[in-house]
């Protein structure tokens, strides 16, 4: 799973606001609501936020590992495909 967490300490860090990536910048309200909600964003969003940031990938998202599906889920799958 990717979180959009490290994204608001390094805005709050480097003093931008999403009021000026907004304004100053044109991002959409939609993308905003996207990173908030942790749905897929673009590349090019990703480096858009990289550029104005002036900071790395990892300060805009982090990978966190899935959990492994639990053994009752893997036996209603199975049930469901047979």
């Amino acid at each position: 799973m990717i979180t959009y967490d490290p994204l608001w300490e390094t805005m709050r860090r480097k003093g931008i606001t999403t009021y000026t990536l907004i304004k100053k910048y044109a991002f959409s309200r939609g993308t905003l609501d996207s990173l908030k909600q942790g749905r897929n964003i673009s590349t090019a969003t990703l480096n858009d936020l990289c550029r104005i940031l002036s900071c790395k990938v990892e300060e805009v998202l982090c990978y966190l590992p899935d959990e492994p599906p639990s053994e009752e889920a893997n036996t209603k799958k199975r049930k469901k495909t047979v």
